[in-house]
């Protein structure tokens, strides 16, 4: 009965995961509000109302194709750096990791700023909200923590890890649109150059 039960639910995963792959096909080509479960169902080889034996609605997939990109995420962050760092250089390397992960996934960018940055996450009930919103506070707690460490207050910390953050957005998005071009720059660099900026101020 086990060996059945286990079979069933390597099924009912490989399936979502088939879905999960169809939306976040139709959701770079038509973007969230322009995207169906009829096309999502099209593109998985499923009829639409097999897909709400998975998922509530196409915000329930959205929110599912975002905590997945939040875990990897979190994964990154956790792995950057060694043990052995100095705190200054553990700021860099965990604030590195985030950037990396973003610079090179920049549809997970898109699907995170959906959630976090601007607009109302439609059909998505607050628990989850609140849940997607705490991953991602998670992935950027390590930096928060090493400005604590290098002498900062809760305060002060928290406001400098969320303009750290910013600046590391607002030139990923400026690589992703390819407007980083007109500066004749490049992203990582100047990403670099803004935590060395930070770290001499706060010697």
């Amino acid at each position: 009965m086990e060996a059945k039960l286990q079979r069933q639910q390597a099924m009912t995963d490989s399936r979502r995961a088939l879905v999960l792959d169809a939306a976040r096909a139709v959701f770079d080509e038509f973007g969230i509000e322009g995207a169906s479960i009829r096309e999502i169902a099209k593109r998985a080889g499923y009829t639409p109302g097999a897909i709400y034996s998975y998922f509530e609605n196409k915000e329930a997939i959205y929110g599912a194709l975002l905590a997945e990109s939040l875990e990897r995420l979190n994964a990154v962050v956790a792995a950057a750096g060694r043990p052995e760092e100095a705190v200054a250089q553990r700021l860099r390397s965990k604030a590195q990791g985030w950037f990396g992960f973003f610079a090179r996934n920049p549809r997970d960018l898109d699907l995170g700023f959906y959630l976090v940055h601007g607009l109302q996450p439609r059909g998505l009930t607050s628990e989850l909200n609140s849940k997607l919103n705490s991953r991602l506070q998670h992935a950027l707690a390590p930096c928060e923590a090493a400005l604590r460490e290098l002498g900062l207050d809760a305060d002060a910390a928290l406001r400098e890890n969320t303009a750290l953050f910013a600046h590391g957005v607002g030139l990923l998005l400026l690589q992703h649109t390819g407007r980083i071009r007109l500066f004749n720059q490049q992203a990582p660099a100047l990403f670099d150059h803004y935590i060395d900026a930070l770290l001499q101020r706060l010697e």
